[in-house]
């Protein structure tokens, strides 16, 4: 039923917006009385909300179960609709037997606009409002009250509802009661705070986002007589633990009342604060204990017990005496470990949600929690402060770096008053500078990041001291095999590292992930630099680095042969998750001179770089690491292999020299040592740099070499590979039957070894071997299984070449716009991956949808880019096929002359690289052929022809990217 507009502002303002919150009270009695007719009685209830809110000219929001949320840029509009709502509820003809009660909130602000609607403490606290009141009831702020009281619709009245803390814990607000002809009149006293006794604190900040952490409580707390909410310092628990009890309250007859522990150092006064907080005096010759039991056993109410880290123990006591002999008491703790008694539910308070780092739309990323905390906090002192195009990639990087913990993200907001975001941003990698200056009122560890976690680590035996300032060397997570080999050592044992990790887990200094015994652990952003700070003054920090930078030796070479077979996909993915990982590392091994463990991992996982598409990053490390001066221990043969990877990874890219010079240097070491797979692979990379260059001689014989080595050397993976590459040599000749037969083998033997890459890579090429031969059926099938192994793979890369492919297929069968859809699909992708090849060849086929659209300036230009790109790459067959579909194009538009001279060019390059027109486009190449020469005449064709044959290549390109007059 919402109608959500794609831009609210269009007709709401941003400024003032009046907000109307509805919601029927008491849904899940109304759903056991109507039964199965309950979705028809909430479809009323919502008609009845959309025509009294469209009517009045407001925005529906958002809709949800049982709400309705409006915007309207009045605030007379906004009280006419919730009257007329009301009314129609009313009258509507419900079930026999039932009735609709529907409570309504209106308030007045100036909330945030994205495209998804409004987002900001206003709407949050019309939320409240509505809350607060009865089935029936319309309930206005003060605020909307000062627009309207002096013009109200006729008929209509303001009753004054006193003062009142709504739940939202900030200071009391005045309600009034809209009275109008036809509505109830008489209600119970609001549901405010005053409702039922307690001793909540006021806040003067508001409360931001934790939506679904707050419904999960709800339901863990009806079911636990003690639940604990567990956190590191900063985490929130705190603020969410009093946004629950204030929620709550009115499930509790007997009220809710809080005992903040964080300023006692005592254990033996914990009872005596909770008997403070309850009111309760200590009776002379009477133990405390037994008046707080002779006065909470008859009571119905929820203690809570805030801060409770430091006095775990005599917390658990006090906590288990008061549960046992209680029956209908409820607790509620915050605290960095759990209390460990019987009946207690732990809660790990998560950090706030982040935008992922793709989103830097402000719609997109003023929808996530610490965003918007941020800009609620930074706007409090900023008034001008908003999420626009310009600030919303930097608050987005700012929430990711502080891991969307609230204190952090709260001290961070403070320096916008004397900071831009910028200088915010370039600040983070020395966070516990940058976040100081918190509230002066609040208790001293809450002031800064830094106070707030030295409390916790002062906590910390010694030896949970030294593995938390370890495990500081790791970058994105770790596993417990990972901590065990890095945070080993006095006074840690690696064989204890199990239980000591688990303490720090207890003590939310560390997080868990993870589940079914694949348990990932990972330190917060802000706490790993706290430890990282300790490390360095421990003077631990070189041994733990080089512990670290082993530990990635040993997983790297464990992965190398994996990546050629069965464990492909498992260990792409473990890769990806330990990339970071391997980063520092490597950093570490420069920074170091630990030139050998370094040229090891940059070498065993070159192939990974290439798998997931961070080839210009492995060369990178690659090149840095084999220019770096090498310690006389460093053998030759990890140096060979070394620039064999990064000859690879060069040829990738294009770069001839680079990928020849390191090539042509790693075999003459290759063959002095007689290694076989050394030598088969220098020679596969120097003849793919032969095939793109389209010495195709060169290339089929140095890639036939390449295969008798990797025979001799037992590899069927490199025999597979050397295979693929004597049949991509064949396709570029167009010799599409021997091209079809070896990649066939290719591909069999790439399945038998369950090298899922080599087999999407080889089904890729059989279906461009079909479509080229015009078995378009085969092809498509080709391209589907391709894709659905692409996607299994989760490799954007493969993905990308099989949806090209079907888009290429979906041409030649005619049907334009499913290709046209593809191709559009695909060139973002291949720019985005750094693929020239597929970038020309896909710039070449959205010309030719452009051309069919009608589009002949798009053609035009999207035709002569190909031409352009090929004459870069050095792709001649390429040159010549993008110069006859140009062709088509200039006859198209009247330009035969030109078109002759076009074809004759290309046919000329066709000559000089035996390279004929691919069969997939014969059909099309003919017709452009014969209708010049119909409209040129054939002596008219026969002249212009031969001056295009004239030609040199480079005096084709000008002509061909020369825009005629």
């Amino acid at each position: 039923m919402a109608t959500r507009d794609p831009d609210p502002a269009g007709t709401l303002p941003a400024g003032t917006v009046t907000f109307l919150f509805a919601d029927v009270e008491g849904s899940t009695r109304l759903l056991h009385r109507v039964g199965d007719q309950y979705p028809q009685t909430l479809e009323a209830f919502r008609a009845a909300m959309a025509a009294a809110i469209t009517g009045a000219g407001g925005r529906e929001i958002d809709a949800q179960g049982d709400a309705v949320f409006a915007a309207f840029s009045r605030a007379h509009d906004a009280v006419s609709a919730a009257v007329e709502a009301q009314r129609r509820i009313a009258a509507h003809p419900w079930p026999a037997g039932s009735a609709v009660h529907v409570r309504m909130g209106l308030h007045t602000g100036e909330p945030m606009v994205t495209g998804s609607g409004y987002v900001g403490m206003d709407v949050h606290r019309a939320a409240r409002i509505c809350q607060a009141g009865h089935g029936g009831q319309i309930v206005v702020s003060q605020t909307t009250v000062a627009l309207i009281a002096d013009d109200l619709p006729p008929g209509m009245e303001l009753k004054p509802l006193g003062q009142h803390r709504l739940k939202d814990l900030t200071a009391p607000v005045r309600l009034f009661q809209i009275v109008a002809p036809g509505l109830a009149d008489e209600f119970p006293p609001v549901r405010s705070l005053e409702a039922r006794p307690n001793n909540l604190p006021a806040q003067l900040t508001t409360f931001v986002g934790r939506g679904a952490e707050l419904s999960a409580l709800r339901a863990r707390l009806g079911a636990s007589r003690l639940l604990t909410l567990t956190g590191a310092g900063g985490s929130g628990k705190t603020r969410l633990a009093l946004q629950l009890a204030a929620d709550r309250i009115d499930d509790f007859s007997d009220g809710v009342w809080w005992t903040d522990l964080a300023p006692l150092s005592d254990a033996t006064l914990v009872a005596h604060a909770v008997a403070a907080a309850l009111g309760v005096r200590e009776q002379p010759g009477r133990p405390l204990e037994q008046s707080l039991l002779d006065y909470l056993r008859p009571k119905h109410l929820l203690l809570v017990l805030d801060n409770c880290e430091h006095l775990v123990a005599a917390c658990a006591a006090v906590a288990d005496l008061l549960l046992r002999h209680c029956p209908d008491m409820r607790m509620l703790a915050t605290s960095r470990e759990g209390l460990g008694i019987a009946g207690e539910t732990l809660y790990p308070v998560p950090p706030m949600t982040l935008p992922d780092p793709g989103r830097a739309a402000p719609d997109d990323v003023a929808q996530y929690e610490a965003v918007q905390l941020f800009a609620d906090r930074a706007a409090a002192l900023v008034p001008s402060f908003a999420v626009t195009e310009r600030t919303a990639p930097l608050i987005g990087h700012i929430c990711r770096r502080l891991d969307g913990i609230p204190l952090a993200l709260e001290l961070a907001a403070a320096r916008t008053r004397s900071l831009s975001l910028e200088a915010i941003a370039a600040r983070l990698d020395d966070q516990f500078r940058l976040l100081t200056g918190g509230s002066r009122t609040a208790l001293p560890r809450h002031q800064t990041l830094q106070s707030a976690i030295d409390w916790s680590y002062a906590m910390l035996g010694a030896a949970e001291q030294a593995c938390f300032r370890r495990l500081s060397v790791f970058a994105g997570g770790f596993t417990l095999n990972a901590a065990e080999a890095v945070a080993g050592g006095d006074p840690v044992g690696a064989v204890v590292v199990v239980d000591v990790l688990g303490h720090l887990v207890d003590k939310s200094l560390v997080v868990a992930e993870g589940r079914n015994g694949d348990v990932r652990y990972r330190t917060l952003e802000p706490l790993r630099q706290y430890g990282r700070d300790r490390l360095l003054a421990a003077g631990e920090a070189d041994a733990a680095r080089t512990r670290h930078l082993q530990w990635c030796v040993t997983v790297s070479a464990q992965a190398e042969p994996a990546l050629r077979g069965m464990g492909q996909a498992d260990w792409l993915r473990r890769l990806s998750v330990e990339h970071d990982n391997l980063r520092m590392a490597l950093q570490w091994a420069l920074t170091s001179a630990a030139i050998d463990p370094g040229l090891r991992i940059a070498t065993a996982i070159a192939r990974f770089w290439y798998l997931r598409g961070h080839i210009s990053e492995g060369r990178r490390w690659l090149d840095e690491l084999l220019a770096a001066p090498a310690a006389p221990t460093v053998e030759a043969a990890t140096v060979a292999g070394a620039m064999a990877a990064a000859a690879f990874l060069a040829q990738l890219q294009f770069d001839a020299a680079r990928a020849t010079a390191l090539a042509t240097q790693a075999l003459e070491v290759f063959r002095d040592a007689h290694d076989h797979r050394g030598i088969a692979h220098s020679l596969g990379t120097l003849a793919s740099v032969a095939r793109w260059q389209a010495n195709y001689e060169r290339a089929d014989t140095l890639f036939e070499e390449s295969l008798g080595h990797y025979r001799a050397a037992g590899d069927t993976w490199g025999i597979a590979s050397a295979i693929g590459g004597r049949a991509g040599v064949a396709r570029m000749r167009r010799d599409y039957a021997r091209a079809a037969a070896l990649f066939a083998e290719s591909n069999r033997l790439f399945r038998e070894l369950g090298d899922q890459h080599g087999l999407s890579n080889s089904l890729y090429f059989m279906g461009l071997i079909a479509r080229a031969q015009g078995d378009f059926a085969k092809a498509e099938a080709l391209g589907e299984e391709g894709l659905a192994v692409s996607k299994a793979l989760d490799d954007t890369y493969a993905v990308a070449h099989q949806l090209h492919l079907l888009g290429e297929v979906a041409w030649s069968r005619g049907d334009r716009d499913k290709a046209a859809a593809l191709h559009e699909t695909v060139l973002p992708m291949f720019v985005e991956l750094g693929d020239k090849s597929c970038i020309i060849s896909t710039t070449s086929d959205l010309a030719l949808v452009a051309q069919h659209r009608g589009d002949a300036m798009r053609a035009g230009q999207l035709h002569r880019e190909s031409v352009r790109q090929a004459q870069e790459m050095k792709d001649i067959p390429g040159i010549a096929l993008y110069l006859e579909r140009l062709a088509g194009l200039e006859h198209e538009v009247g330009r035969s002359t030109r078109a002759a001279r076009l074809l004759g060019a290309a046919d000329a390059l066709r000559d000089q690289t035996k390279v004929s027109v691919p069969p997939a486009d014969r059909t099309r190449y003919d017709g452009v052929l014969a209708a010049v020469k119909a409209a040129v005449g054939v002596p008219g064709f026969t002249t212009a022809w031969a001056e295009g044959r004239a030609m040199t290549q480079d005096q084709i390109i000008e002509f061909a990217l020369a825009e005629p007059a």
